[in-house]
């Protein structure tokens, strides 16, 4: 028996960085005002670190999109590969071409592409989608304001978040 509403859990899992960064903030703040001395300074380093942590937070906090959607998604050393009802498939990131997103399906979903393949198509609820923000993190030149920023649009046309710009020698 649970005495926390279920969308009350929810809502604390979906910003849990934020809420661990602000008590990393919270006990340097008291390090840094209390006795002083060296636990200021390592206060201080704890602040940092704390504000960094609600930064990345906020920014997790946005992509996920909740939870309980079809199939299952799993990022393993470069590859992301989906299992679901209907579709799947995996993608290796070095292979990577395009990264759109389509707003019009229900539910909302990634389309991941790579030469000689069809695209992926991966639902923001998917079980352990979560995982994808580090994934395209590190995606060259991806701005994650521009991912985020596409993820808050409803319905309409695919958006492309990320191409690939092959290496131009002179």
């Amino acid at each position: 028996m649970s005495f926390v509403r279920p969308e009350a859990m929810q809502a604390l899992r979906q910003y849990r960085e934020v809420i661990a960064g602000a008590c990393c903030l919270g006990v340097a703040l008291w390090w840094m005002l209390g006795p002083g001395g060296i636990l200021a300074w390592v206060g201080g380093a704890l602040g940092l670190a704390g504000a960094a942590l609600v930064a990345i937070g906020v920014q997790r906090a946005r992509f996920r999109s909740g939870s309980g959607g079809p199939g299952v998604v799993q990022v393993d050393e470069g590859r992301v590969t989906y299992f679901g009802p209907l579709t799947g498939g995996s993608v290796d990131l070095s292979e990577l071409t395009a990264l759109h997103l389509d707003p019009s399906g229900q539910p909302a979903h990634w389309a991941l592409y790579q030469p000689g393949q069809p695209p992926l198509l991966i639902p923001l609820t998917a079980e352990g989608a979560d995982q994808l923000f580090d994934t395209f993190a590190t995606l060259p030149g991806l701005r994650t304001g521009r991912l985020l920023s596409a993820m808050q649009t409803h319905g309409g046309q695919p958006v492309t978040v990320w191409e690939h710009v092959p290496n131009r020698l002179h």
